[in-house]
């Protein structure tokens, strides 16, 4: 396994709106408007966990994407044939 090390971090916030959130609206949007538009936003939370190459391997996966995108392979050992 590789010995670099990765991060992932999970954002909780809270948003307040005279209307509900359209489904789909993206991240970007829902923040642009608790910066300067018609929500209210706020950050709960901060949860960041280290993980070693197996672990983002695994996450990368379960977030659609691969674990080339981080030079791994599935195993979580560096793939530097990407």
């Amino acid at each position: 396994m590789t010995a670099r090390k990765f991060y992932k971090t999970i954002i909780s916030i809270e948003v307040l709106s005279e209307t509900p959130i359209p489904d789909g609206m993206n991240l970007g949007t829902v923040i642009q408007e608790g910066q300067t538009g018609e929500y209210s936003m706020r950050v709960l939370d901060y949860k960041k966990t280290k993980l070693n190459g197996k672990q983002a391997a695994i996450a990368l996966s379960a977030h659609g994407s691969s674990p080339e995108f981080f030079l791994l392979t599935e195993k979580g050992e560096d793939n530097l044939q990407c």
